[in-house]
């Protein structure tokens, strides 16, 4: 297996982790619904249950939601397998990806909802979490791929 092909593997390993981590400990220590500032003035800890995607679309259809998110992590899963060349954005995007939609997905199947904890505070944005964070990532890892020289640094 390429070096890079274990890059995608091992970030998204390391996004479920930290992903499911920092949610552990949002539920053990937040209580639901209160706001403590973590960031003065950027970042509060807000605990929510979402049960909808992302901008609580879809909301209250978790065992669908949790579905899309297992076709999702296959469909990334297959997509990992069957790249010739791996650029190095494209493999840290494709292992982001992964990992952000395996840790909402946990939720999902776990929980019947996403646990959300982070909320921004200099502006109106609903709350959201790591695997999130790591999804939008994922979006400017492959916009940078698209923009910029995609052809080099393939292992």
């Amino acid at each position: 297996m390429s070096r890079l092909r274990n890059l995608a593997y091992t970030s998204a390993a390391l996004v479920l982790l930290l992903d499911q981590l920092s949610k552990a400990l949002a539920v053990a220590n937040l209580p639901l619904g209160s706001s403590s500032t973590f960031l003065p003035g950027l970042l509060s800890l807000q605990l929510v249950r979402n049960t909808g995607a992302a901008f609580s679309l879809f909301s209250g259809n978790p065992q669908l939601l949790g579905l899309v998110s297992l076709l999702v992590s296959i469909g990334v899963a297959v997509w990992i397998q069957r790249q010739g060349q791996l650029t190095l954005t494209r493999s840290l995007g494709i292992g982001l990806l992964l990992g952000g939609a395996l840790g909402n997905g946990l939720d999902r199947w776990r929980l019947g909802y996403v646990v959300d904890f982070l909320a921004l505070v200099p502006v109106s944005f609903p709350v959201f979490n790591l695997a999130d964070v790591a999804i939008n990532l994922a979006v400017l890892c492959f916009a940078i791929e698209l923009l910029g020289n995609h052809g080099q640094a393939s292992v």
